[in-house]
Order: C-alpha cells, then sequence, then structure tokens
C-alpha cells in the first residue's frame, strides 16, 4: 500500500488508477497513486505539518472531513477545511495548550466543535458525535468514536467521506462513485436526513446545482421526500433560507430548480411570491450566465410589483441594498433601455449615473445590463469612468448671478448641455454659454 507524506493535501482529479482497495467492514478505503499536490493550499499544508496532533492519545485520529474532501477530490481548492477527531472536545484543548495553539469562539464546544487559529485562519476541528434528538432545526448530539455513525449523519454522501492526513479516503455511503458520476444522494433515507434538519432540502438544490451535469437528473424518492416535507421548511429562518437561495440563484441549473421548487410546493414556504413569473425568470437567467449577478438580480425576475419586494424581506430579512437593488430592477427593467439607432447605446444608462448622483448608481446599472442580457455594453459600463461637471454655483456667481433660484435653473440648464456634448464641454465652454444668456 503506497503511503504520502502527512504534508500532503492531495487532488485526485488526475489519478484514476487505485494501488489498492480494501474492506473494512462497509467501509471503502481507497488509497491513490499519482497524486497531484495543490500548491495553493499553503496555509494548510503548513498546519497539518505542525506537529500537535502526534500529541494525541495512540487510539485517536484526525481526519480532514465534509466539504474539503468533496472539493479536494473535484480538483478544487476547499474555501474552508474542517478536521474531524475521534478525540473528545478536552483530549483536543489540552493538546493546542500543550503546543501553545490560540483556541478562539468557544461557543461550538458543546456540538464537540474546538477552533484553533493558526497562521492567521481558522480551523474547525470537531469530535465525532451522533444525533441523539432532532427537530428539524437543532440536534443534541453525543459523542463517538465511531467514524461510520458520524458519516451518517450528514446530509449528501458527497459530504460525507474523509480524508487522512497520508492520502487515505474514507468513504461508507459511496460518495466519491456519487462525486465521480454528478450525483446528488442523501446519505440512507432522504426522508430521515431531511426531517433531522428541513434547510437540507435547499441544500440538496444548491449542491445538484454545483455537483450534476445536467436538469432533471433527480431520483424519484427523492423528489417525494422533499415534496412531503417541504412544509418543515416554514419553520427554519429566514437568514439561514436567504443564504442557501443565493447560491442557488448563482449556481447551474437555476431556472430548473426554481421550476422544481414551486412544482413541489417549496415556494411556498421560503418566501417566493406565489405566482412567480417564472417566464421571465427563465429569461433573465439565460441573460446573466457567465455576467456573475448578484442574486437579487436574478430573484428579482420572478416579482411583478414593489409589494412582492416587502413581502420577500419580510420572510427573508434581506439587507437594505438587496432591498433597494429589487425596487430599482423592477422599477427601470423596462423603461431604462439602451439607446437604438444611435452611436452611443450605452447613452441613457450614462445619463441616468449622472443625474443620480448615488455613490451605488453605477453598481446598480451594471446589475441592469446583466439582467437585460446586454454583455457587450455592461463591459464598456465597467470600463467607464464617470466624468465630473465641471461647473459649480460658485462659477456661476462669478458672472454676477447672485440669485440662488437663478443659479440652481442655470446649472440644470448647463448639464443637460454638457449631457448633449457626451460630457465633453469643459468649463469655460459652458460658461461662455451663461454670458450669452
Amino acid at each position: 500500500m503506497m503511503q504520502f507524506s502527512p504534508s500532503l493535501l492531495v487532488s485526485f482529479i488526475n489519478c484514476p488508477r487505485k494501488t489498492q482497495i480494501s474492506y473494512q467492514g462497509i467501509e471503502k478505503v481507497y488509497v491513490f497513486e499519482h497524486l497531484q499536490v495543490f500548491e495553493h493550499l499553503q496555509t494548510t499544508l503548513e498546519f497539518v505539518q505542525i506537529p500537535i496532533f502526534p500529541l494525541l492519545p495512540p487510539t485517536r485520529t484526525v481526519r480532514i472531513a465534509g466539504g474539503a474532501v468533496r472539493d479536494l477530490l473535484s480538483g478544487m481548492k476547499p474555501q474552508d477545511v474542517d478536521f474531524a477527531t475521534s478525540a473528545t472536545p478536552t483530549q483536543m484543548k489540552e493538546m493546542f495548550q500543550a503546543t501553545g495553539v490560540r483556541m478562539i469562539n468557544n461557543r461550538g464546544e458543546r456540538h464537540g466543535t474546538i477552533t484553533a487559529r493558526l497562521h492567521d485562519e481558522n480551523f474547525e476541528i470537531t469530535t465525532l458525535r451522533i444525533d441523539l434528538v432532532t427537530d428539524g432545526r437543532h440536534a443534541e448530539v453525543e459523542f463517538t468514536t465511531d467514524w461510520e455513525k458520524d458519516a451518517e449523519r450528514r446530509d449528501l454522501t458527497i459530504n460525507s467521506m474523509f480524508l487522512g492526513l497520508d492520502g487515505t479516503l474514507y468513504d461508507f455511503f459511496n460518495g466519491y462513485d456519487d462525486l465521480k458520476n454528478k450525483k446528488v444522494r442523501f446519505v440512507g433515507q432522504a426522508n430521515q436526513r431531511i426531517q433531522e434538519d428541513y434547510l437540507r432540502i435547499l441544500r440538496y438544490f444548491r449542491f445538484y446545482g454545483r455537483i450534476a451535469e445536467k436538469p432533471g437528473d433527480h431520483e424519484p424518492k427523492t423528489l417525494e421526500a422533499i415534496k412531503a416535507n417541504a412544509k418543515g421548511l416554514a419553520g427554519i429562518s429566514g437568514e439561514r433560507i436567504w443564504m442557501e437561495l443565493k447560491k442557488i440563484l448563482v449556481g447551474n441549473h437555476a431556472n430548473h430548480l426554481i421550476r422544481l421548487m414551486y412544482e413541489l410546493d417549496v415556494a411556498n414556504y421560503i418566501g417566493l411570491p406565489v405566482n412567480g413569473n417564472l417566464q421571465e425568470f427563465d429569461t433573465v437567467c439565460k441573460n446573466v450566465q457567465n455576467l456573475f449577478p448578484k442574486p437579487m438580480t436574478v430573484l428579482t425576475s420572478l416579482l411583478k410589483v414593489p409589494d412582492d419586494i416587502s413581502k420577500l424581506d419580510l420572510r427573508l430579512k434581506i439587507s437594505k441594498d438587496e432591498k433597494s437593488l429589487g425596487l430599482f430592477l423592477l422599477k427601470h427593467r423596462r423603461d431604462l433601455v439602451k439607446a437604438i439607432d444611435t452611436t452611443e447605446p450605452l447613452k441613457p444608462y450614462q445619463d441616468f449615473i449622472i443625474d443620480s448622483r448615488e455613490v451605488d448608481a453605477t453598481s446598480r446599472i451594471c446589475e441592469l445590463l446583466k439582467y437585460q442580457g446586454e454583455e457587450g455594453l455592461l463591459h464598456e459600463m465597467q470600463q467607464w469612468s464617470v466624468p465630473t461637471f465641471p461647473v459649480s454655483g460658485h462659477d456661476i456667481r462669478r458672472t454676477g448671478i447672485s440669485s440662488g433660484k437663478e443659479i440652481g435653473v442655470l446649472l440644470q440648464e448647463l448639464r443637460d448641455q454638457w449631457k448633449k456634448s457626451g460630457y465633453r464641454m469643459e468649463k469655460e465652454e459652458l460658461l461662455s454659454y451663461v454670458k450669452k444668456a
């Protein structure tokens, strides 16, 4: 059996050949050849190299867990690297204290999570556990040394794997096969997993958009379980729902997944409008491909009237900026469009920015252009620097005009002239117009 240095975090993307597959009970253990080191995971490599884990009792081990394993197997850099251990929280604390590693945020300790601060990064190390009692939102846990029991309580097979620090993959529920085959499945019975935490319904949709190659490749039993338990989402906080929904909206297959939410009665319990504009949603999903829209830009296409934004906010607790963006798009998605039969199609959007004088006006216009599918104009707008109107009230006063009302009128007239010139007229040219007037 080929072994690897504990300092290696590896990508399995280019290593189809296994040197050995052994079975320990129903546990699948893979050890791979020709592993490609992830050079960009320097922080994690340094963490693994620190000689702290050997201080654990001989019967205790530490492995990389969950999403980081899934991402590494997919050839991706994990955003976070979490660890699981058969050691107790007390043993972990003693180990970190003995090596001078700082620990922060002890709120997770009663659920078995110790957070270590290393190299300006936070690393969570969680004791293996079993969910004793669940209510669809929270769980009472018991610590265990059984890796399979811990894997069994996780949501999806692709998130239930562990990676040893020697490069060995531990897979109890065929997660690696599902990952290779682009399949998203619950661990064990979908109905049971969902009832442990109803948010897993949205997590299923999110990971489907991330993993699956095509829409509509769901197991019928999974969809049945989702529909049967959809009402459980009514008890989940809006903040948690919005966090998942945002990722679904900007992921792959968003139009398919949102339609599916309506078909399975999920939409009713997560704040989506009862009669969402699915036709507009399909159009906008196509428009924004590869343009990296904000989630609110995509979601607004489902909405019809400003009151829909208010209802959405009541359920999802969207931010003030998100609410403002939604209202802006609702108001201007039809009336603020590119100029036709002109060499300056971007001009209406530029004029809007000049007239609004708001700090985030350019950002909102860029989201509107994404919504409308105007990719070329979007790139132009992103390169455009907002010009500064060259005339002030003081400049007009110096011409001998002192009336505030008259100065205001003249400033607006000069601004209009400046806009018509394509923002090219300079101060002296504009002031000459005042003198003539």
